[in-house]
């Protein structure tokens, strides 16, 4: 971005997706005011774009009477000339707060590189929040199947791995958080089968406290399964009811006893640990909405998932879209809290030129991760370096960063091969076949992807 033209604050030509730029600019120019200001632990400045896309800082409370409250006027009255319509006006650039934590109020916040105690606030008319990393969960391992576009045959591969697992011995539970085209289920329960609730009726029972009405008759077994077992939790019950209705309350929070306000994505979280708690999988697997929205965020984000697959198929739109994802979380300083985590997956590879299709997909997918994921290796000379298997390069016994080579076949963007299979196009069809079909061909379409799933199940619950 062209440092001058903010220097020069072009009020009226300033969009909404220069407001960052402007405002790191102004963070650059007064670094040093700035850190002399908050050079005191207590001090803090939230620098808050609000649901309008309004900027403005809110300080603690202690300083509007201090005498620190003239250099802080002065310093917001100098961003907001450069903000144009996206800045306050006069006598209200700045707030005050008696804490930060509550000032955040939940929000989407992340600390700015370069400072101890800087951070930049978004508000948001959504519960979605990409920079809120959860650790992953040490229990039970949880895969999450996403795709930034409908119709790659996400869930049709997770019901097939379900399967395998299964077939494997394993106690998979399997959630279908598709909430608004849900359909996961069909694949793995016949109609009689179906539990009398879902997902949906959890959540809606839990804002009036009435959720243990349905938590015992919303899982159900498939039949499928010989050694191991399949649980599914579907998005709504055999009988769907007002789902619409419903579908509209999901994602509400919780106002909670206390008066505070828990929300839906803890609500969700506590669901899931109550079901392990209950089941004992060895495995979960979650079926997420495709898109980015608040059931993604959720799934990918603050579920403690250990895997995130990536369904991705060539084309430009996919890897616009993941790119926008990688540099959310590369702009909120997140992104080594959650790469190790990420796989690409092959998604309906066609059955002509395979090989060129993958080699394609492949190098799209590296440049990607390259320009937002992967760090940055200094030349070396030849004999003093080597890589660890999680990605890592060694010079001189330290870690000098996280990256891999376009080919290196263990790389997160070297990508499972989902094969395309006539047999395998449609949910409705796949319980009829996975209850008849031979296993050699559940591995010719999805090997690739079992076998590394089975790789992260079995380093799980060794480790």
């Amino acid at each position: 971005m062209n440092k001058k033209l903010f220097e020069q604050c072009p009020e009226a030509t300033l969009t909404f997706d220069l407001i960052l730029p402007a405002v790191q600019n102004w963070l650059q120019t007064h670094s040093r005011s700035l850190n002399d200001l908050l050079s005191n632990e207590a001090n803090w400045l939230l620098v808050n774009r609000d649901l309008n896309g309004r900027v403005r800082l809110i300080l603690p409370e202690r300083i509007k009477e201090g005498e620190q409250r003239l250099l802080w006027n002065n310093l917001a009255s100098n961003l907001m000339q450069c903000l144009g319509k996206h800045a306050y006006t006069q006598n209200t650039e700045i707030l005050f707060e008696t804490n930060r934590e509550k000032a955040l109020q939940g929000a989407t916040s992340y600390l700015v590189d370069g400072f101890t105690n800087v951070w930049m606030v978004d508000r948001l008319a959504t519960e979605a929040n990409w920079a809120r990393i959860a650790p992953e969960t040490e229990s039970v391992p949880r895969i999450v199947f996403f795709s930034i576009k409908g119709g790659v045959g996400r869930s049709t591969a997770l019901a097939a791995t379900a399967w395998n697992l299964a077939q494997e011995g394993k106690r998979v539970l399997v959630l279908d958080l598709d909430l608004e085209s849900p359909g996961l289920s069909s694949a793995l329960l016949p109609r009689e089968r179906q539990p009398m609730y879902g997902i949906t009726d959890w959540l809606i029972e839990d804002l009036v406290d009435n959720e243990e009405v349905v938590f015992e008759n919303m899982v159900a077994t498939s039949n499928l399964s010989h050694d191991g077992e399949i649980y599914v939790v579907p998005a709504h019950g055999a009988d769907h009811g007002e789902y619409i209705a419903k579908l509209g309350r999901v994602w509400m929070p919780k106002l909670l006893a206390n008066g505070t306000r828990e929300a839906w994505s803890s609500r969700l979280n506590r669901l899931l640990q109550g079901l392990e708690e209950r089941i004992q999988p060895d495995v979960v697997l979650i079926d997420s909405r495709s898109g980015i929205d608040e059931i993604a965020s959720t799934c990918i984000t603050e579920l403690g998932a250990n895997l995130i697959l990536f369904f991705a198929l060539e084309g430009e739109q996919t890897w616009n879209g993941y790119r926008m994802l990688f540099e959310q979380w590369q702009r909120a300083g997140v992104a080594r809290q959650i790469r190790e985590r990420l796989q690409v997956v092959g998604a309906i590879v066609p059955e002509l030129d395979r090989v060129g299709y993958l080699t394609g997909l492949r190098e799209h997918s590296y440049e990607v991760f390259v320009d937002t994921l992967y760090d940055e290796i200094a030349p070396i000379k030849i004999g003093d370096v080597g890589r660890r298997l999680d990605g890592t390069w060694q010079v001189g016994g330290l870690s000098e960063g996280w990256s891999f080579d376009e080919v290196d076949e263990i790389a997160p963007h070297h990508p499972w091969a989902v094969n395309w299979h006539r047999s395998f196009a449609g949910l409705l069809s796949l319980r009829g076949r996975l209850a008849a079909i031979d296993e050699q061909e559940v591995v010719s379409v999805f090997g690739a992807l079992i076998d590394g799933i089975r790789n992260a199940v079995n380093g799980s619950t060794t480790s």
